[in-house]
């Protein structure tokens, strides 16, 4: 039977080897994550956006769940080093996640449902995104949670099995929906091929033109408020950049409708002034 002293030092050892190859096993898997989302993110056009967005989902949650089934991996490994029985360890652990998996269900529900989010990759880490009513960028995708935040920088987080409604705002390209106002003394198709003039000089800016995927689509008129008719139109845009395109687009059509002579609605109010006709006299 070896000596007390040969034993700690051959435990030590065999402890310090299962701790580095641990490490070492964490560490490339790290970095072949960070391979695969590199070479998934070269070359150009819409789809390498796509395709970038999907493997930095893809990447975090294999990073996590390598670091996770490989640390508990080597504490098992060392606990069995140590000459400590894991098969009550092993079998406690059954018990457990049986107990937890009654009591749990809602945990479940949860990590099922973030499963098939993730496989049917119906959004990603970097979408912009509306769940349940709430707005915002999706920070991070877990099999247990999704991470928003929003314009104003606060984080809302919601459990996957409480997603009831998912609209993925930058899903393959965007559109911006604009509508604009015109007087209905204004010649309506004045103003209509102002809107157009107005897109087709911004998709000749080198600026926006890498984000605009189609000229400015004119619906018509939309609908008559008080005072004013209502057309809409919508430009087609690479995701995450239909905010920047309409706020310059914006900018341009009041330009060009300013140069043009044609007048945006401004509120009225009428006044009634006239006097009471006064009362006869018996």
């Amino acid at each position: 039977m070896p000596s007390l002293p040969s034993w700690l030092l051959a435990a030590s050892l065999r402890i310090a080897i299962i701790a580095v190859a641990a490490y070492i096993v964490i560490r490339a898997g790290s970095a072949a994550t960070r391979r695969f989302e590199r070479e998934m993110s070269t070359g150009t056009g819409l789809e390498v956006i796509e395709r970038t967005k999907r493997a930095q989902t893809f990447s975090r949650l294999l990073q996590r769940t390598l670091s996770v089934v490989i640390t508990v991996m080597a504490g098992l490994m060392i606990l069995r080093e140590l000459d400590i029985d894991i098969t009550p360890v092993l079998t406690g652990a059954g018990i457990a996640g049986l107990a937890i998996g009654f009591g749990a269900q809602t945990l479940v529900r949860d990590v099922i449902s973030g499963f098939f989010m993730i496989f049917e990759d119906q959004v990603r880490v970097g979408d912009v995104v509306m769940v349940n009513g709430q707005g915002g960028l999706v920070e991070e995708v877990k099999l247990r949670t999704i991470v928003l935040r929003d314009e104003q920088g606060a984080v809302h987080i919601f459990p996957n099995g409480e997603v009831k409604t998912l609209s993925n705002l930058s899903k393959d390209f965007s559109y911006y929906v604009i509508t604009i106002g015109v007087g209905f003394d204004d010649d309506v198709e004045r103003a209509t091929d102002a809107m157009v003039d107005a897109a087709a000089a911004l998709m000749r800016e080198p600026d926006f033109m890498p984000f605009i995927l189609s000229p400015l689509e004119v619906l018509g008129i939309d609908s008559f408020e008080g005072g004013h008719l209502v057309i809409k139109a919508r430009i087609k845009t690479v995701p995450l950049k239909q905010w920047v395109v309409g706020r310059e687009l914006r900018r341009r059509i009041a330009r060009e409708f300013k140069g043009r002579g044609i007048h945006l609605p401004t509120p009225r109010m009428v006044v009634d002034l006239r006097q009471p006709a006064p009362e006869s006299k018996g």
